[in-house]
């Protein structure tokens, strides 16, 4: 089997799944839609970052591929819903460089508290600036959190320590940690903070949450940091809002249109203006993160080829079957109606196979189940799992 890993994974990731025995080859940068048509050719696993979009146009044209594995926390750019409906399995890294970002996060509201980046630029130039105008501590002031999600509500717990009074908004009903304050709304947060930092997934429907509106709410000279989605912001709004003086720093780490490649051009409204943190979507970039990341998700795709195991995957139900002694494990992705999983049996049954062990999910439209068999199953019986009408794909794993 042949995996291609693109956008400078961590080699990490290439040694868990040569030693599974598949054929590695890697790419640094990302793809674009063509390329990475003609780059699947023949390829069972993909490995990607942000920066390629796996797209229906991709999938039809690659439906033979069995999984993709995000090394990364996001899987906007990956079309789940064609995804699933060829079977394709995909995991993700949710947890891995949550770290990573609270820790960047941290570090940008104290440069930004102290206008470091202001001050270090006046030395730059050769001019001495000492002075206390403008620069405080973080100690006693209050974070606004948007999305209190794994990195939110380990930031919220960490802001805490260093001092600071905590607020979040979240849409779904979550568990205050330590002593932050749960708000009703966006409204309310921002009515009560002086520092806001977005940390919301990428669903479509959070696209420009943060406009115009809720930047002039802001309180005059907070402190605004996105380390989320690019899609999340006005830019311009906020561009102007730091230039007249409203908003009295930024750290962005996302951006609407980011460049493909390392050393592409990059361009930007908030660009040259004053206390303004910019980074290339590096918040989950450091060497142990990504060395995390590599392990986690390069261990989901082995396990899932080779074992049938589903664990935590982004589309399909979640499945942990038992490695026990079996001549043969039938992985089955089929649509969730009633009745499948009698009739599937029915064609075990007919084949005068035993059932050792059997494991089935459903979630939503799909439905999987895992079965270990006695005896390895003709091919003529699994021919007749596999044209059975609600088969999505079937493996022998």
């Amino acid at each position: 089997m042949r995996a291609l890993l693109l956008e400078n994974l961590h080699p990490l990731a290439s040694t868990i799944l040569g030693d599974a025995g598949f054929e590695i080859e890697t790419r640094s940068g990302a793809l674009s839609e063509d390329d990475l048509i003609d780059a699947l050719d023949g390829v069972d696993l993909l490995g990607i970052r942000s920066k390629t979009d796996v797209t229906e146009r991709v999938l039809a044209a690659r439906p033979e591929l069995t999984a993709i594995g995000a090394f990364c926390i996001g899987v906007n750019q990956i079309d789940l819903p064609a995804a699933t409906r060829r079977g394709i399995a995909v995991f993700n890294a949710p947890f891995s460089n949550t770290r990573s970002v609270v820790e960047l996060a941290i570090a940008d509201i104290i440069a930004l508290a102290r206008r470091l980046t202001v001050r270090d630029k006046a030395l730059h130039d050769g001019v001495w600036d000492k002075s206390a105008a403008g620069s405080h501590e973080v100690r006693g002031r209050t974070l606004g959190i948007v999305g209190y999600g794994n990195i939110g509500s380990q930031l919220s717990v960490v802001a805490e320590m260093l001092g600071m009074k905590v607020f979040f908004y979240d849409t779904d009903d979550k568990l205050a940690l330590g002593n932050a304050t749960r708000c009703g709304s966006l409204e309310e947060l921002l009515d009560n903070v002086e520092t806001v930092t977005l940390h919301v997934d990428g669903r479509q429907g959070n696209a420009g949450i943060f406009g115009r509106e809720q930047i002039a709410r802001m309180k005059p000279r907070s402190i605004f940091l996105n380390l989320s989605r690019g899609f999340l912001v006005d830019y311009d709004a906020l561009a102007e809002a730091i230039a007249s003086g409203h908003v009295a720093g930024a750290a962005v780490d996302v951006f609407p249109d980011e460049p493909r490649n390392r050393g592409d051009h990059f361009d930007s409204p908030l660009r040259g203006l004053d206390n303004v943190i910019l980074t290339p979507h590096v918040g989950g970039s450091t060497e142990e993160a990504q060395e995390d990341i590599g392990r986690f998700v390069g261990a989901k795709l082995r396990d899932y080829v080779r074992h049938g195991v589903t664990s935590l995957s982004v589309n399909l139900p979640a499945l942990t079957p038992e490695r026990g002694d079996h001549a043969q494990r039938i992985s089955h992705l089929h649509v969730n109606t009633p009745g499948v999983l009698a009739r599937a049996n029915q064609v075990l049954a007919d084949a005068e196979v035993n059932i050792e062990r059997q494991v089935l999910g459903t979630r939503g439209e799909c439905g999987y189940v895992v079965t270990d068999v006695g005896a390895p199953m003709s091919e003529e019986a699994l021919a007749k799992l596999a044209a059975m009408e609600e088969t999505v794909r079937l493996r022998t794993v």
